[in-house]
């Protein structure tokens, strides 16, 4: 089984939320929450803010921890053909907009970022990051914790 820790930012300002379109080298283009990979030796507090920089061209500040989720993909539902099952663990920040202009992420796969409004989102080809983030958004569940989110449709992993 594979591990991926990351950290998702949630960024909610007048009824928007901020998303990123992911455009992966295969696969499927899709929406998701600005975030990713939390690389070695770093805190996941530190990699919500440097990964925002790094896919949106804007600087962020932590508000609070939402929650933490934890799911696992099956193997036969990975973007990469062959791979065993992945255990993905996200840590979802609220964070606020300081500064920063958007832009698309140089040499990488966040094609652009946008505002959203709210209720757009169900209409989105989207990861269930975006689900599951909004959802301790609005919940602030007290054990950070949401039920898990189904794929299909709109929604994948």
């Amino acid at each position: 089984m594979d591990l991926r820790l990351a950290a998702y930012a949630v960024c909610i300002e007048n009824g928007r939320v901020l998303l990123a379109r992911h455009v992966p080298p295969e696969g499927e283009p899709n929406w998701t929450l600005p975030g990713g990979r939390v690389e070695h030796a770093e805190d996941p507090f530190d990699a919500v803010v440097r990964e925002v920089a790094e896919e949106t061209g804007l600087e962020a500040v932590v508000e609070r921890l939402l929650g933490v989720d934890s799911r696992v993909v099956p193997a036969g539902e990975r973007r990469l053909p062959g791979r065993p099952e992945l255990q993905n663990v996200g840590i979802f920040y609220r964070v606020r907009i300081t500064g920063g202009r958007l832009r698309p992420e140089p040499n990488g796969e966040t094609a652009e970022s946008v505002w959203t409004l709210l209720p757009d989102i169900a209409g989105l080809g989207r990861s269930s990051l975006v689900d599951i983030g909004l959802a301790l958004a609005r919940t602030v569940p007290p054990t950070g914790h949401v039920a898990p989110v189904p794929v299909g449709g709109l929604i994948r992993h």
